[in-house]
């Protein structure tokens, strides 16, 4: 039979199908509702007469039963013309329905099933065949925190068949404000026993599984190779390349969100799946970033902070994306058409059977922006198809299953590090427990090298403490006779840069200028100082906070701090280079650790943030 016969007799006969297991529920619903009300009925003798709209008779189980024989007949014929197995499956699960052992149909689902996701099965976008693919589908969500937990809570809500969670952390008490599947009582619980608890409380129906390990080249492969689209809930660009070039290798699609400040955006990400190579395939993390950002731009959630609400919403999000995706109908590409070692294979078989057989993607792909405090508060941009070189998705590709396994690929090593930064010499620096003493006049500590106070008072009005935290940081809490002075204005402030035959200021230093690098702990500053300045003789005028530490005594120290004792030391060399040391008349020095280390060395009720 020619396949366009084929798929038109196909259609009738899906139709006819339909029409009955239409007929066949209203038959259920008007039963039930019949028995009811029989039930509440005041006469508990008393007999009820119900004629259903459709008669019972209309359509027996055995001659529903034949029909479907005739059916699978007609249809196995009819599939021989080379539909993919994957239609053939999903057809059964709509046409066939085996009788119980007293003769009574059952349905696709469990009455259960039918009353849970009633209210989304009456959908045109998901119905019937929606759900089944629901309950069929594995889902991989990376990360059990304000992300993953909304993603989590809606997908098990919604009737997947598995849902994975990959989390090596535990529980803090500063997650309980966004990570919804958390509470107090399971604070220093694996994040991933936490979340699975409260999911089989929300779902008993999933199978659920967690791993709670951390998320790497070596493990990735096995663990994704068990599911069917994955979810990157993470917060670095480490795992999101990792993740991104797993999803590539193994042919899942990916749903991509990050989320920080008031700010998110989403992506979906190798959808439809595609073997590298294969430029049909959706566009990987790596075509939208070949390269990572500088890794001192790189802000945590701990570092910028977070508005629970903003992450919630982003995992809402891809929670709704997955659903699209696994409703629309997931192309499982043949594990034999993936070439093991992730070189562009002869995709010509599977681009066939998909063009054949598989639902087209209508949504082209998209980058997904979300700003709370904006008008309006979403932005979609499109994005471009696969990139002919990505080192990922291409024919060029460099990433292979290969590579993976063996170690070779570091991804911590290509997105960068940032460690601690150790900007000053040690007679720059004092600890905050030498800090402490000095403050409070012992004498013996005064007089060390680490201490900015050469004469031992123990007045604090001896020096200047400059806490460069940003403005909302430093309402938070402060040390006492503390000024504040943020980061941000002190590396915006350019160094005066003078030509020959101009005369430095009477308080300005001739030391060299000194760019200030990124910073690590105040991510709402810039990450590099502007210190172009003029090349006109005439100088701009002073800042307002440097004209008034200018304007202290010539020899009077100032002492920096910040939350962790990274932005204080690049304060330090800027001050500097701006000559407010007076050609080292005047001591600036850094607390080591910052306000951190005060907590913990000097004072425990200091707060934590």
């Amino acid at each position: 039979m020619p396949i366009d016969s084929s798929i038109a007799s196909l259609q009738h006969e899906i139709a006819s199908c339909e029409r009955q297991l239409q007929r066949l529920k209203q038959q259920l619903a008007d039963a039930e509702d019949a028995r009811s009300r029989n039930q509440s009925s005041s006469s508990a003798t008393a007999s009820y007469s119900y004629a259903p709209s459709v008669p019972t008779a209309s359509l027996p189980a055995d001659t529903f039963h034949s029909d479907i024989h005739h059916n699978r007949q007609f249809l196995g014929a009819a599939l021989g013309g080379g539909l993919p197995d994957e239609w053939q499956a999903e057809l059964w699960a709509v046409l066939e329905q085996p009788a119980h052992d007293d003769g009574q149909r059952r349905w696709p689902l469990e009455k259960h099933e039918y009353r849970r996701y009633g209210r989304q099965l009456i959908m045109p976008e998901v119905g019937l065949q929606g759900q089944l693919r629901l309950r069929s589908s594995a889902v991989l969500i990376i990360g059990a925190g304000g992300l993953g937990c909304p993603a989590a809570a809606y997908i098990a809500g919604a009737g997947v068949g598995t849902l994975g969670m990959v989390d090596g952390d535990t529980v803090e008490e500063s997650n309980l404000h966004r990570q919804i599947l958390h509470s107090t009582s399971k604070v220093g619980m694996p994040k991933v026993e936490s979340a699975l608890r409260n999911l089989k409380c929300l779902n008993p129906n999933v199978r659920y599984y967690s791993y709670n390990t951390r998320l790497t080249p070596e493990n990735a492969q096995d663990i994704f190779s068990e599911y069917d689209i994955v979810l990157d809930c993470t917060d670095t660009p480490a795992s999101r390349y990792l993740i991104s070039d797993t999803c590539v290798l193994l042919g899942k699609p990916l749903v991509s969100a990050s989320a920080l400040r008031t700010e998110g955006q989403l992506m979906v990400l190798n959808n439809p799946p595609r073997p590298p190579g294969d430029s049909t395939g959706g566009p990987c993390y790596r075509c939208v970033f070949p390269k990572p950002p500088p890794a001192e731009s790189v802000i945590s959630c701990g570092e910028g902070g977070i508005l629970g609400p903003v992450v919630g919403v982003m995992g809402v999000l891809q929670a709704l994306e997955a659903i699209k995706v696994i409703t629309a109908g997931i192309e499982r590409p043949p594990s034999d058409e993936m070439d093991v070692d992730g070189a562009s294979p002869a995709s010509d078989k599977l681009h066939d059977a998909a063009a054949a057989g598989s639902k087209p993607t209508s949504n082209k792909p998209s980058l997904l922006l979300f700003s709370a405090y904006s008008n309006p508060q979403f932005r979609s941009f499109g994005l471009r198809t696969r990139k002919a070189k990505c080192a990922a998705c291409s024919a060029q590709a460099t990433v292979t299953r290969q590579a993976l396994t063996s170690g070779s690929m570091d991804y911590v090593q290509f997105c960068g590090a940032v460690g601690p930064i150790n900007a000053l010499s040690p007679e720059e620096r004092i600890s905050a427990l030498d800090y402490h003493q000095a403050r409070n006049g012992i004498a013996s500590v005064a007089k060390e090298n680490s201490s900015p106070f050469s004469d031992g008072r123990p007045e604090s009005q001896n020096h200047i403490l400059v806490d460069v935290r940003e403005k909302v940081q430093f309402e938070l809490a402060h040390l006492d006779d503390s000024i504040n002075i943020p980061f941000s204005d002190i590396v915006a402030t350019a160094v005066p840069q003078l030509s020959s035959s101009s005369s430095p200021p009477a308080s300005a230093s001739t030391t060299p200028a000194t760019p200030a690098t990124g910073s690590a702990d105040s991510p709402a500053s810039p990450k590099q100082a502007t210190e172009g300045g003029n090349t006109n003789d005439q100088l701009e005028p002073a800042p307002a906070w440097l004209t008034q530490l200018r304007q202290l005594p010539a020899e009077k120290p100032i002492v920096v701090t910040c939350r962790l004792g990274n932005d204080s030391q690049l304060a330090v060399r800027k001050m500097k280079a701006l000559g407010l040391d007076g050609d080292g008349k005047r001591m600036i020095v850094d607390v080591r650790g910052g306000l951190r280390a005060w907590r913990e060395n000097v004072d425990a009720e200091f707060p934590d943030y």
